[in-house]
């Protein structure tokens, strides 16, 4: 874990966002758009940053504010930026996929819950099968009972809830007091009602956090039962991050005391009966990612991981991703840039990708690991047309100390991850990212 432990990208996105062309615009994004070449109805995903108070973990683009009227302007160029994604999209079946985050969704009033919802509908079109998988970030200080009974009636059939840590003294040091009491009341309410799946967010590396005091709040969580529970790593980087300044550096756990406290959850969560689904993501073993894992056919999309496979998805919002075909597309990181796009009579896109022939082999050779947990090389040459084995041999030099310690096995043509590597999938993708190992 010392070696090969890594809190870098989980590459929901290949190239990362870092290495997107800022010469990607609107009419890029509009063309790809207009072109797309499947029936299929797009993922949609809905960011919305505004929250009461900046936790200071936060490494997101929120606004700070303590009026929900603050956001109707914001409400007002989402419909905007509907409205011109639609027109270039064209008619397509219901939407079946859907995601709000943010920021936290639930600090909107849920009459403008309601209005968002139906204004998405009346652009897209959502559909009512029970199929559908719509699901939505809650910040439990947000929201109550009466929050998910909207929500429900909306629609929405799956929650992920952030706890971050239930250990007081760590709740003061982040500036997010949240008492055990309020999650649970949601979570119970959340089942009564039927919602298909429930994830609980964890933080890993919080200050003052402790192996004993992570061990007393996992095991609080587990207690909650919920179908899915994420350990998220905390990543100090408070001169990119501002309210991160507020954290004491002293107060941070050192890299010993987080690998224990890794180390500890996952035996905690696996005793549990908890599956590994990867990147510090698990689940039951009946949930529909453990059975997705089991059958072969779990994919990534720019949320995480799913079983439904990728597609396509568009983003809506300030600093969102679209993923169209071989195209990527970013929107405006702030909120005035944003809005101002929109004013304009344009897409907010400031930059994107299209992925070359070697992007998509190497994209298809992470999700192949990540996923799969195999890179068959015959079976990525054929889908790709490409010598996989000429092209990726920087990454295969790469990754020989990683397979000298046990993490991946070579049999012929094929890389088989091992029971050890399933914990270190970010080490292993990173091997396949050029990005990651140019000078800085």
């Amino acid at each position: 874990m010392q070696r090969h432990d890594h809190d870098g990208s989980h590459y929901l996105t290949f190239p990362r966002v870092a290495h997107f062309d800022d010469t990607f615009g609107p009419g890029d994004f509009a063309e790809r758009l207009h072109g797309r070449s499947t029936d299929e109805p797009p993922g949609l995903h809905v960011r919305l940053p505004f929250c009461r108070q900046a936790c200071r973990f936060c490494a997101t683009r929120r606004v700070p504010s303590g009026d929900n009227r603050q956001a109707e302007p914001y409400l007002s160029r989402l419909d905007r930026e509907m409205v011109l994604i639609s027109r270039q999209l064209g008619p397509t079946p219901p939407i079946r996929r859907l995601h709000w985050g943010g920021g936290a969704p639930a600090f909107l009033s849920l009459d403008q819950l309601g209005d968002l919802f139906d204004r998405l509908d009346a652009r897209f079109g959502l559909s009512g099968s029970r199929e559908r998988d719509y699901s939505i970030e809650i910040d439990p200080r947000e929201a109550d009972v009466f929050t998910l009974r909207h929500l429900q009636a909306l629609g929405f059939n799956r929650l992920s809830l952030g706890v971050q840590d239930l250990d007081l003294r760590v709740q003061k040091a982040i500036n997010r007091i949240q008492p055990r009491v309020l999650t649970e009341s949601l979570v119970d309410e959340a089942n009564r009602l039927g919602f298909r799946s429930l994830n609980l967010d964890l933080i890993v590396g919080l200050p003052l956090q402790t192996p004993v005091s992570f061990t007393e709040t996992l095991d609080q969580v587990i207690a909650m039962a919920s179908a899915r529970i994420t350990l998220r790593r905390y990543v100090h980087l408070p001169e990119r991050h501002h309210p991160q300044q507020e954290i004491r550096r002293e107060e941070l756990p050192d890299d010993a005391t987080r690998l224990a406290i890794l180390a500890t959850a996952r035996e905690q969560l696996l005793d549990a009966g908890y599956v590994h689904i990867g990147l510090d993501h698990f689940a039951r073993a009946d949930d529909s990612l453990t059975l997705a894992l089991a059958e072969g056919r779990l994919a990534r999309n720019l949320q995480g991981f799913t079983p439904h496979g990728p597609g396509d998805q568009l983003g809506l919002g300030v600093a969102a991703i679209s993923r169209v075909g071989d195209a990527l597309a970013r929107n405006a990181e702030t909120l005035g840039d944003y809005e101002r796009a929109l004013d304009a009579g344009h897409l907010a896109t400031v930059s994107g990708r299209h992925l070359d022939a070697e992007d998509r082999l190497r994209r298809g050779a992470i999700e192949a690991l990540i996923c799969r947990r195999v890179l068959d090389m015959s079976t990525l040459s054929r889908d790709q047309g490409l010598d996989a084995e000429r092209v990726l041999a920087d990454a295969l030099e790469r990754l020989e100390p990683l397979r000298q310690d046990g993490l991946i096995a070579r049999q012929d043509r094929r890389l088989v991850v091992t029971a050890s590597g399933e914990w270190f999938l970010q080490r292993l993708a990173q091997a396949f990212d050029p990005h990651a190992f140019e000078p800085a």
